[in-house]
């Protein structure tokens, strides 16, 4: 299978903006009132993600090798080094709840939104991706895997303040606690003294599942990519 730098380019442009389009942007309110209702809206922008990012792996998978800086060994430990805190980020991420998570409403509520690993970032798992996307862009210097890592970068941090301007007009006066307790540059809340750092609250279970998802990673490695870690 051909194919070609503007393609990929293309399908991560239509992946990375259409989640900014929206998600992010009034576009959204007059997406959910045309298709019926938010439960609606979800349902097809959980299939337009699912039908763009087969296009981005796919697209990848065909592009050339276009050689951006020459392949340096020290680079491939990068990730290594740098996929074990990004495993973490998304497994306690995704097992967090979270006010800024779809439909986070019930978190905002409790009498503690903040806790475990929401108090070193109010975004783990999106922290978690611009790690695996930056490690992996520096990792590979050719001109596609910048493409794809990039737009994954580019998703994934500029998410951050979008996902908090929405969630701020939803919660109105209640985002004002969450805000102040929490950051999204990771332990600068902690640092400022607006909330504490607490491992019993994030578990060692989601310690243990970041780190068992890291070694399932490696171990799949060759069958995703045609290359070991360790090589």
């Amino acid at each position: 299978m051909s194919g070609s730098l503007a393609t990929l380019s293309l399908a991560v442009c239509a992946f990375v903006g259409g989640h900014i389009l929206f998600a992010g942007t009034p576009l959204r309110a007059m997406l959910v009132e045309l298709v019926g209702g938010e439960a609606r809206f979800r349902g097809v922008f959980s299939l337009f993600s699912a039908v763009t990012l087969l296009w981005v792996i796919l697209a990848y998978a065909a592009a050339p090798y276009v050689m951006v800086w020459p392949d340096a060994h020290w680079t491939r430990g990068i990730p290594v080094l740098v996929m074990p805190f990004a495993c973490i980020l998304v497994v306690a991420g995704l097992s967090t709840p979270s006010p800024t998570a779809v439909g986070g409403e019930r978190a905002a509520e409790s009498s503690t939104p903040v806790t475990g690993i929401l108090r070193i970032t109010r975004h783990p798992f999106l922290w978690g991706v611009t790690l695996w996307a930056v490690s992996h862009g520096i990792a590979n210097g050719d001109a596609a895997s910048l493409t794809l890592f990039g737009g994954m970068a580019v998703l994934a941090l500029g998410g951050m303040p979008s996902i908090d301007a929405k969630v701020a007009r939803r919660l109105g006066a209640a985002w004002g606690p969450i805000a102040l307790s929490s950051s999204i540059l990771p332990f600068a809340a902690i640092l400022r003294g607006q909330t504490r750092l607490s491992l019993a609250e994030i578990g060692w279970q989601r310690l243990l599942g970041g780190l068992a998802l890291y070694a399932l990673l490696i171990l799949v490695h060759p069958w995703i990519t045609g290359k070991p870690v360790f090589f």
